[in-house]
């Protein structure tokens, strides 16, 4: 199992994309830490991985709130001892186009959980990397963080953020063994991509080259491996995952 013996935080772990990379995480030997907004969904997560012989604590925090997150961190060095692995996943979508947007509910939520709750996890989780000389950091961007979208300029501009956050962080962490690295998915199955409308998600996969949404399992695994030590000589970059949507 190539996670066993790593500690690994997955934010926004209780659905969707987060929780596959819970599971996968757990499959391979991971001692995951679950973290979500919402209970319910996060201890489903957790009892999936508990079901199958995993080991995984659960931690309720909104990492938009930086005490929420301290809090969080103080938790799982008391529990594990050291952090390997932090995925930042958690993220909001409230579209609305730029000159209907509410500045507090449309901009600086989006802000603030997309981008600046990176910078808070991050910046609790590298000095104990540091300190081991050994790090992993996964951050989720998006396809829209590259090649943007109507209505959704606050969202594209936190995912690019977190690009440029990523590769700059990697110059970091690079003399410490801490990789840093951006997966930025296209169309997934999720909750959200369900709730599309059946023509337009018709209009989305004729758009995409292999004609299909990727499924949560695909990002998971692309996921596992950046977090494994065979990836140890990858840093600073951005793996598009999207069934060719951006192809040259």
């Amino acid at each position: 199992m190539k996670l066993n013996n790593k500690v690994s935080l997955i934010t926004g772990s209780g659905r969707g994309i987060g929780k596959a990379i819970a599971l996968e995480f757990a499959k391979e030997g991971s001692t995951v830490f679950i973290n979500d907004i919402n209970k319910e969904n996060a201890e489903e997560t957790s009892g999936l991985i508990k079901e199958k012989g995993g080991k995984c604590f659960l931690y309720i925090a909104d990492i938009g709130v930086y005490d929420d997150v301290k809090k969080m961190f103080e938790y799982i060095y008391s529990s594990a001892g050291k952090i390997d692995i932090l995925v930042n996943n958690a993220a909001i979508v409230r579209d609305k186009t730029l000159h209907n947007m509410d500045i507090s509910y449309h901009w600086n939520d989006i802000i603030q959980v997309n981008l600046t709750g990176v910078f808070y996890c991050c910046r609790e989780a590298i000095i104990n990397m540091r300190e081991n000389k050994y790090g992993r950091i996964i951050n989720m961007a998006s396809v829209i963080g590259l090649c943007g979208n109507f209505g959704q300029t606050a969202y594209a501009a936190a995912k690019a953020g977190v690009i440029g956050f990523t590769k700059s962080l990697a110059h970091e962490g690079a003399p410490k063994r801490i990789t840093v690295n951006a997966v930025a998915p296209g169309f997934i199955e999720t909750e959200m991509i369900k709730e599309i409308p059946e023509e337009i998600r018709a209009k989305i996969e004729a758009r995409i080259p292999v004609k299909k949404f990727g499924q949560p399992e695909d990002v998971a695994r692309l996921v596992s491996f950046l977090a494994s030590d065979d990836a140890g000589y990858i840093t600073g970059q951005v793996f598009g995952i999207n069934g060719g949507f951006l192809m040259p």
